[in-house]
């Protein structure tokens, strides 16, 4: 393989062709049973199908139970009958939105629990849209939105339990798909860093990369140039290649993906800052280049209104239901320690502004004046300061700290609107005085109390993994992507993975 690597200016590659294009056409039949990944695509959907219509059935039937046990007029045959009446239309709906959302798309590039919520809320809505147009009656409308919450716990739950079983399955006969890296040295690095902290199952073995700038010490094997991207899949058996440059020469561009598919191999590419922007943009007329304004990610208007809503009634109940947990850490805390029960951590917030952001307290008192002794000892990089075993924190805030349970003050902060259920993380003064300008963007809004990054991998990640995640929330929102990222910060905080 050749040292020599394209340049913008080099001429277009020639790149060599397989001896039989995979596109070309087959007979069915043949077709069929040459590629078992057909077989392996029908059991996927079925089985897919299948779970969803339980779980929907299960739902619609908890609903009626509960609302006939409310009435004292508890039948479970005569609740399965009206369930079972009410399930073909749901599932026809439900169905056909899931298929819409991707939903029983591939495991690599299938949808998680926020596209779940919402399909099944527009589920919901058609349905509802329906019975007022086709002139039924109800006494209540309960067994829509109770419907709708079963749902999503019962399918939530399956679904997950269905990545799990089968991604245990998948190791278990050794499946991995083989991917190559194609880009710049310094992208190529990150990109692949990002693939290995992957929580949970990630069948992506990365086997090498294909570089435009070589940049050696990034742990990963040099598989040659480009011009041999042909020899480079047939040799490795690459199952997919992944772009990891923004900026990637064009014309290489289309012709690499049609090398690769020429092989049946599938191209990815890792988005760019920019393409993550753009999912915000605004088309603005009348120039005579097509222009898009980027829109500042702020909530205001009807988003503002919906997520300062959700926040003041989910953190309403969950001040409620935790009281008594509150009530006993708050005993915990006050008898194995001198100091206040709450620490008032002074930290900036939306726009700068500082404000106390309440926590159980989980260190000693002289915490604050052992800080500069301690900054050698930082093991987090960026402006983060973090130590696995800090000699400040009390027995009893050690345990706090790693289920996480000191932040739960917090949820009056939201109810004071000084922060949100779901948004960036307020850090101290002192991180703050060390963030660079293009890291102070996630001050545009509220801090919350759990985010993107807390779901992803918390303390575990680089301090730019982290501002990048807070980026792709703030362009991402929806009250949907709230929802789904506090019920998934009940499994990370159990686990306690990456929380110190």
């Amino acid at each position: 393989m050749g040292n020599t690597e394209p340049t913008l200016d080099d001429p277009p590659l020639e790149l060599m062709l397989p001896e039989r294009d995979v596109r070309a056409k087959r007979p069915p039949l043949l077709s069929f049973l040459l590629r078992w990944v057909t077989v392996r695509r029908i059991a996927r959907v079925v089985s897919l199908l299948a779970l969803d219509l339980a779980a929907i059935q299960l739902a619609i039937f908890t609903a009626l139970c509960v609302k006939a046990a409310v009435r004292d007029a508890w039948d479970p045959a005569v609740s399965w009958g009206q369930a079972k009446e009410y399930l073909p239309f749901a599932f026809l709906v439900a169905s056909l939105l899931f298929a819409r959302s991707g939903l029983y798309g591939p495991r690599a590039v299938r949808p998680g629990l926020s596209r779940i919520v919402g399909s099944l809320f527009e589920t919901t809505v058609v349905a509802l849209i329906f019975a007022v147009v086709n002139g039924y009656e109800f006494n209540s409308y309960y067994i829509f939105y109770g419907t709708l919450a079963f749902a999503v716990l019962y399918v939530g739950t399956a679904r997950m339990a269905y990545e799990r079983v089968t991604g245990f399955l998948l190791r278990a006969a050794g499946y991995q798909r083989r991917a190559v890296l194609v880009g710049t040295g310094e992208q190529i690095e990150a990109v692949a860093r990002a693939l290995r902290k992957t929580p949970g199952d990630n069948p992506v073995h990365v086997v090498g990369f294909v570089s435009l700038t070589p940049r050696p010490g990034n742990g990963l094997r040099s598989l040659g140039s480009l011009k041999d991207i042909d020899a480079i899949l047939s040799e490795h058996r690459a199952d997919e290649v992944i772009i990891a440059d923004p900026a990637f020469p064009q014309q290489q561009a289309v012709e690499l993906v049609d090398a690769c598919h020429q092989r049946g191999v599938e191209v990815r590419v890792a988005p760019s800052t920019m393409e993550i922007l753009i999912h915000r943009a605004e088309f603005v007329p009348g120039q005579s280049v097509p222009l898009f304004e980027l829109k500042p990610p702020v909530f205001e208007g009807i988003d503002f209104a919906l997520k300062r809503t959700f926040d003041i009634v989910v953190a309403t109940l969950l001040l409620i239901a935790l009281a008594p947990l509150m009530a006993l850490v708050a005993l915990a805390v006050k008898l194995s320690s001198r100091g206040p029960v709450l620490y008032r951590s002074w930290r900036p917030g939306i726009g700068g502004t500082p404000f106390a952001c309440l926590k159980f307290r989980t260190m000693y008192e002289d915490a604050e004046e052992r800080q500069a002794e301690l900054e050698a000892l930082n093991e987090a990089d960026g402006a983060l300061f973090k130590i696995r075993d800090d000699p400040r924190v009390t027995p009893i805030g050690r345990i706090l700290r790693r289920f996480s349970i000191d932040e739960l003050p917090q949820l009056i902060n939201v109810l004071r609107g000084e922060m949100s259920l779901v948004g960036p993380r307020p850090l101290p003064q002192r991180d703050f005085d060390r963030l660079e300008e293009w890291h102070k963007k996630r001050y545009l809004v509220l801090p919350g109390i759990t985010g993107l990054w807390q779901v992803s991998g918390r303390s575990d990640l680089d301090f730019d993994d982290m501002v990048r995640l807070d980026f792709l929330y703030l362009e991402r929102w929806s009250v949907f992507l709230d929802l789904s990222i506090l019920l998934k910060t009940i499994p990370a905080v159990l686990r306690a993975r990456g929380a110190f």
